[in-house]
C-alpha cells in the first residue's frame, strides 16, 4: 500500500488531493493499483481556505488542528497545528466490521429504543450504560448471532461497535452481557407498547387486522432445570429434544406487537385466550380482526371471539369440506384480480360465512405428492406380491409383518385402498376408486370461516394470506437470527433469549419495510451482506518528531453500497477524527 498524490488545476488555483492506494501484480509485466481510501485535499498553500477537519488529542489533553501534509519544498512551516508523517511508514492496521454494525444501530435508534432503554435503566449503576449494553446484544443478534460468550470473546473485538456505541472493552463484558438480559424482562410490556406506537409514527400500521401463529425451539441437553421445557409437538422435527413453544403475533405488514412463551407441551388452541388478553390490555378492546390457521381453532375459541365481539377469519380442518361438496361442483366461483388460477365463492350458513377457496398451483402439488406415496405404496405391494408368488415368504406371521411395515412406511396412501389380503402364494389389493375421486375433486382447495359480516370474498382470502408474514417471521427467527437451538439452562435466561430474538426482528422487520416502500427487490438479509463489505481501518504513520499519528478510517462505500444507502436515504458517518501517540505506541 502507498499514498498517492493527485494534483488538479482548477480556475487557475492547484489542488493537491491524496489518496491510500494498493498495488497488485496481476503479470509480470502488469500492475493493478486500486484507491482504497480518499484522504481528501491536504494543500497547505491555501492555509486561510482550510476547513479545520482534523482533530487531534495531544498528550497533555489538549485539542489543536493540525495538517499532516506539506507540497511545499523543504522544512514543513513553523506553525503548531502542522506536523510531518514519515510516508514510508504508512501501516494500515486493525480492519473491522463496520457498515452493517452501523445499520443494526441506525434502526436501534430508529425505533427509538436507545431511548427507551436510557429512560428505563438509567438509574442502574455500572461502568457502562446498559441501554449500550442490550443495544450490543440486539445488533449482535441481527448482524452474527451469537452466545454471549461468543460476543465477550471474539465478535466485539472484530467490529467497530465500540465506536459506534463510543464505549470502552467494559460493554462486552462476560458477566455484564449475562447481568443484561436479567434486567431485560421486566421491561416486556412497556417495550411492546413502545413499539406498537413506533409501527403507527413510521409506517401509519394499526392494530385492527393481527395476525397470530405459533411455532416450537428446541433446546440442546436435557435442559432440566428449565420448567417449561418438556416435549411436545416439534415443528423442527427434533422430538428428542426438549422444547418451548413460542407464539408470535404481528401487524398485516408483519410488525411484531407482542409474543408469548408457553411451556413445550401445550396445546396451540389453549394459548388464544392469554394472547387475547395481552392485546386488549395494550391497545384497548377495538374492532379488530384476528387470523389464524386451522390449529387454533376449538369451538371454544370461537365462542371466546364472539363473546368479546371480536372478529376472526380461521382456516379449518381438511374434513370440513366434505359439507361443501356441491360448492365445490356447482358453485358460483370469482377469479382473484391479479392472481390467476386462484377462485373463490362465498357461502353463507347460520351466523357465520364461509370462503371456499382453490389454487390450480395448490392443486398440482397435492395430486404430485398423493402419486409419490401412492407410487411408493405400490411399489412395495408389488415386491411383496412377488417375494410371496416366488415362495420367498410362505409365513403367515412373516407376510403379516411385512405388510405391516409397509404399512407403516406409506400411511397416507394406505388409506386410499379399499381392501388387502395377502396369504401363503398370493396378494390380492384394491384401490377405492371413490375416495381417489373425492380426493381429486379436492385438490386445491380449502375452506375460511369467519364471523364477520358479509364481505368481499377476494377482501377475506387476501387477509387470510397475509399469515405467510408470520411464517416469514419465524424462519428469520429460526434461520437468519439464530433463536434455535437454545442453550441458557436458567428460567429468565430462556424468556430474556427470546426476548433478544424479538428485538433483532424488530430490527429486521423494520428495515424490511422501509426497502418495501424503495427497493423491493432488495431483502434484509442481502442489505446486511452488502454493508458488511465496509470497514473500519485504522492508518497509522510514524511522525518526524518520533511520535506517531492514527487516522481510524471508514472505506468508500462501493456502487452498490451507495445505492442501497442512497434508497434509505442514510449517509455513513463522518470519518473519525485522528489521534497522536507517544514513541513507545506500537
Amino acid at each position: 500500500m502507498f499514498l498517492k498524490r493527485h494534483v488538479r488545476r482548477k480556475n487557475g488555483k492547484q489542488h493537491v488531493y491524496y489518496s491510500l492506494c494498493e498495488s497488485t501484480r496481476l503479470s509480470p509485466r502488469c500492475v493493478l493499483q486500486r484507491r482504497l481510501l480518499n484522504l481528501g485535499e491536504l494543500n497547505t498553500s491555501q492555509l486561510e481556505q482550510w476547513q479545520r477537519s482534523i482533530e487531534v488529542i495531544e498528550e497533555d489533553g489538549r485539542s489543536a488542528q493540525k495538517r499532516l501534509f506539506t507540497d511545499r519544498e523543504g522544512q514543513a512551516p513553523d506553525a503548531e497545528d502542522i506536523c510531518e508523517v514519515r510516508l514510508s511508514t504508512l501501516q494500515v492496521r486493525h480492519p473491522r466490521q463496520f457498515g452493517n454494525c452501523w445499520l443494526g444501530c441506525r434502526l436501534f435508534e430508529e425505533l427509538q429504543l436507545d431511548r427507551f432503554f436510557t429512560e428505563q435503566l438509567d438509574h442502574h449503576r455500572g461502568p457502562e450504560s446498559w441501554a449500550k449494553v442490550i443495544e450490543l446484544l440486539v445488533v449482535n443478534r441481527l448482524c452474527a448471532p451469537g452466545s454471549e460468550l461468543s460476543v465477550h470473546e471474539r465478535w466485539f473485538e472484530r467490529t467497530a461497535m465500540d465506536h459506534l456505541l463510543g464505549c470502552g472493552p467494559a460493554v462486552a463484558g462476560k458477566d455484564r452481557l449475562y447481568r443484561a438480559l436479567d434486567k431485560l424482562l421486566p421491561l416486556k410490556p412497556a417495550l411492546e407498547r413502545h413499539l406498537g406506537e413506533r409501527w403507527k409514527d413510521l409506517f401509519a400500521a394499526d392494530t385492527q387486522v393481527l395476525l397470530y401463529d405459533l411455532t416450537s425451539t428446541y433446546f440442546e441437553g436435557l435442559a432440566e432445570g428449565v420448567e417449561g421445557a418438556l416435549h411436545g409437538y416439534s415443528r423442527d422435527h427434533r422430538s428428542d429434544c426438549r422444547q418451548v413453544v413460542l407464539a408470535l403475533v404481528v401487524t398485516s405488514e408483519g410488525l411484531p406487537l407482542t409474543y408469548q412463551v408457553f411451556p413445550g407441551n401445550t396445546n396451540d388452541a389453549a394459548t388464544l385466550r392469554q394472547i387475547i388478553d395481552t392485546i386488549e390490555a395494550q391497545y384497548g378492546r377495538g374492532d379488530r380482526i384476528w387470523v389464524f390457521d386451522r390449529g387454533l381453532v376449538s369451538q371454544e375459541n370461537l365462542d371466546l371471539l364472539n363473546e368479546r365481539e371480536v372478529g376472526y377469519l380461521v382456516g379449518t380442518p381438511r374434513r370440513k369440506l366434505d359439507e361443501f361438496e356441491q360448492e365445490l361442483l356447482k358453485g358460483d366461483w370469482k377469479k382473484m384480480s391479479g392472481r390467476p388460477g386462484v377462485r373463490v365463492q362465498l357461502i353463507e350458513r347460520e351466523d357465520e360465512i364461509y370462503v371456499l377457496a382453490r389454487s390450480e398451483e395448490r392443486a398440482q402439488k397435492e395430486l404430485a405428492m398423493r402419486r409419490r406415496v401412492l407410487g411408493g405404496l405400490s411399489r412395495d405391494l408389488r415386491a411383496l406380491s412377488r417375494s410371496v408368488c416366488q415362495g420367498h415368504l410362505v409365513s403367515q406371521r412373516k407376510i403379516d409383518q411385512r405388510l405391516g411395515r409397509i404399512q407403516e412406511r406409506w400411511p397416507t396412501a394406505w388409506r386410499y385402498l379399499q381392501y388387502i389380503d395377502a396369504g401363503p402364494g398370493w396378494v390380492i389389493w384394491k384401490w377405492d376408486s371413490r375416495q381417489l375421486r373425492r380426493m381429486k375433486l379436492r385438490d386445491g382447495a380449502y375452506l375460511l370461516r369467519s364471523n364477520m359480516a358479509r364481505i368481499d370474498p377476494e377482501i377475506l382470502w387476501r387477509q387470510y394470506v397475509q399469515l405467510t408474514e408470520v411464517e416469514d417471521a419465524f424462519r428469520v427467527l429460526k434461520s437468519e437470527l439464530n433463536l434455535r437451538p437454545i442453550w441458557h439452562r436458567i428460567d429468565r435466561r430462556v424468556e430474556a433469549h427470546v426476548f433478544v430474538a424479538f428485538l433483532g426482528y424488530a430490527l429486521w422487520a423494520c428495515l424490511k419495510q422501509k426497502l418495501r416502500a424503495v427497493a423491493s427487490s432488495i431483502t434484509p438479509a442481502r442489505a446486511l451482506e452488502s454493508l458488511t463489505g465496509i470497514l473500519m481501518v485504522e492508518v497509522w504513520f510514524a511522525l518526524r518528531d518520533g511520535r506517531r499519528i492514527c487516522l481510524p478510517r471508514i472505506t468508500e462505500p462501493e456502487a452498490e453500497q451507495q445505492l442501497l444507502l442512497h434508497h434509505l436515504r442514510w449517509s455513513l458517518p463522518e470519518q473519525p477524527p485522528p489521534k497522536i501517540y507517544p514513541r513507545d505506541v506500537s
